[in-house]
């Protein structure tokens, strides 16, 4: 058994794949448990689509693609907020625009500056081309994002829940939402580049969605998040390993796994657990009668 966990790390791509899964799966579901308690989670997607444009430019004028990446995705979420502000348009349609809108005008521009982008690796990724230089990056990121949640908890958690009440009180909830979604865009970046933006969202959203049907309080929601992002992560690589699979779709596909065991299965939300607990309650007020 020992021998078939170590096989794998025998190989230096296994190493730098697993390594950087792990920090992605702790990143994601952290920063992603905001969207899920705010009800946005198709935000992350839309950033991650909208960075795009961000992205053709950067490497169409040779500057580095990070800083086109971050500048999209940050003007994608302006966008939205203005469209929601100066209309009656709903949240969800304003990112929908947005998000068709941007990844168009992406595609438009690889396509204009006859860009060797290739799409398919920003969508789907090669986390087995991962070096250790992308692990550095990547840790470097995760740090910084993970020292300024925690730094800003207080504010966050108030923000996330109660901005009426946060704005009342004097907290400066603009920056507060525009560091956030600063956040939310580095994250998708360093995830994006490595795995591609289909695993980056499927990590973002269903562990901290399946974190979010087991507990009830938000810090508890991000551990938990964060130790089944790299449960998924880990083990993604592992059978796509032995199993000879793609890693990126193997990682989400464990992922959604996970996700159902918890919607069937939660002890406070479980939908069996509720049937099983609604044919208890039957038996015994028919055994009362």
């Amino acid at each position: 058994m020992l021998s078939l966990l170590l096989e794998p790390l025998n190989y230096d791509f296994m190493r730098c794949a697993i390594a950087v899964s792990v920090l992605v799966g702790i990143l994601c579901p952290i920063v992603g448990s905001y969207l899920i308690v705010q009800r946005m989670a198709l935000l992350g997607d839309v950033i991650a689509h909208a960075v795009l444009p961000g992205l053709a430019i950067a490497h169409f004028i040779g500057i580095e693609m990070l800083i086109g990446a971050f500048s999209f995705g940050i003007l994608s979420t302006f966008v939205i907020t203005w469209i929601r502000s100066q209309s009656r348009v709903s949240i969800d349609a304003a990112m929908a625009i947005t998000f068709a809108s941007f990844f168009g005008l992406g595609i438009t521009l690889l396509t204009l500056f006859q860009s060797r982008l290739d799409l398919l690796d920003l969508l789907f990724g090669d986390i087995l081309s991962v070096t250790w230089n992308d692990v550095w990056r990547t840790a470097i990121i995760s740090a910084a994002i993970l020292v300024c949640v925690k730094l800003f908890y207080k504010e966050l958690l108030f923000f996330t829940f109660d901005r009426v009440g946060a704005e009342a009180s004097g907290l400066p909830v603009q920056w507060i939402n525009l560091g956030m979604m600063a956040g939310i865009t580095l994250t998708l970046i360093a995830g994006m580049q490595i795995i591609g933006v289909i695993l980056v969202v499927s990590l973002m959203v269903g562990p901290a969605t399946t974190a979010f049907l087991l507990v009830k309080e938000l810090h508890w929601m991000m551990l938990l998040g964060a130790a089944i992002g790299v449960i998924a992560s880990v083990s993604g690589m592992y059978t796509s390993y032995f199993l000879d699979l793609p890693s990126g779709p193997t990682i989400a596909l464990i992922v959604f796994v996970l996700f159902l065991l918890a919607l069937l299965f939660s002890p406070s939300q479980g939908i069996v657990i509720r049937s099983l607990r609604s044919t208890r309650l039957r038996s015994q007020r028919l055994h009362e009668k």
